[in-house]
């Protein structure tokens, strides 16, 4: 999906490949009995974007009469949850006390750690409209296995320049803004709103490996036709990335440093051993470890069965170690 670049070297004229691009279709994943999400990554060509390791997209769906978002207590290890809202209300409940509702606009970054337990419900009352981003960031190994916490953030970072529409730094460093947001490793997650169409240039660090999405709308990014439902992977050694769109279109950029520990991820557990999934298992199933969310009247989910293999640690490639 590239096309070499012509440079000169001396009197010689080189073929000089862009970077790849790969276009990777999502599927759907029914989430909870009201949700369905378009699940990004991990997918087997691409299991990860920098220390992303997990993206599902949701709506835009009308939830007028409906409970919409409805996810009980459950359990996470080792990730940090990022939640992106465009449309409606969340409100986030964890094990540390949190008790924190989410708008269009602003950040809820949970950090797992060892361990912590939240819920993520629509409120009563809630918007007629539910859209938005569930991301998990895999936690290096010397942040992992420390304390829990949230944050809440409800003023990000703008880019100023580089085009039309609005680039809203979420998590990391794009250009010269950065978010406030904590994060453990060399990270970007940035909205980019074309309200009425337009053209973008978007600075990246090509030592970064970067993808994109599209929310809403459709553009053409270096040189890809992008719409909703698909995650392209633009590879690493890019100094910049062009967006363009004929109407309005909201994308999201992911970009981050190729994580190269191995992960087993199983269920809501971000781990590096089959042994570490089953105490997480059984310490979510005793009541061990993750705490009691509180305000939150739905009982917590199960832990579904392991399978009758062992997991297996895997690269960011995919490839079983």
């Amino acid at each position: 999906m590239s096309e070499p670049d012509r440079t000169v070297y001396g009197c010689a004229v080189a073929e000089v490949a862009e970077p790849e691009s790969v276009l990777l279709p999502g599927h759907d994943v029914p989430l909870g009995r009201y949700t369905t999400v378009r699940r990004l990554l991990p997918q087997r060509p691409r299991r990860m974007v920098g220390a992303w390791c997990f993206a599902d997209h949701f709506g835009p769906e009308d939830v007028t009469g409906r409970p919409g978002m409805q996810v009980p207590p459950h359990p996470h290890t080792g990730l940090q949850t990022v939640t992106w809202l465009v449309e409606g209300e969340i409100v986030h409940r964890d094990s540390l006390g949190s008790d924190q509702a989410i708008t269009p606009g602003q950040l809820n970054l949970m950090t797992s750690g060892h361990g912590i337990a939240h819920s993520e419900q629509s409120p009563p009352g809630h918007p007629p409209g539910m859209h938005g981003l569930q991301l998990w960031v895999a936690l290096p190994e010397h942040a992992r296995h420390g304390e829990p916490r949230f944050e809440h953030h409800p003023v990000l970072p703008v880019l100023e320049g580089g085009g039309d529409g609005t680039v809203t730094v979420v998590v990391g460093e794009l250009g010269a803004e950065r978010s406030p947001a904590r994060v453990h490793s060399s990270l970007l997650g940035a909205e980019v709103l074309l309200a009425s169409g337009g053209h973008r240039r978007l600075p990246l660090d090509p030592g970064f490996e970067h993808a994109v999405l599209v929310m809403s709308g459709a553009a053409r990014v270096a040189g890809v036709d992008l719409e909703p439902g698909a995650l392209l992977y633009l590879g690493q050694g890019r100094g910049e990335a062009v967006v363009d769109a004929d109407g309005p279109a909201r994308l999201f950029l992911l970009g981050g440093e190729p994580f190269d520990e191995p992960l087993v991820m199983w269920w809501n557990f971000v781990g590096r051993s089959h042994e570490e999934i089953v105490t997480a298992r059984e310490d979510w199933a005793a009541g061990r470890r993750f705490g009691a969310v509180g305000g939150c009247a739905a009982d917590p989910l199960p832990a579904p069965g392991l399978p009758s293999v062992r997991l297996k640690a895997r690269d960011r490639r995919g490839r079983v170690l």
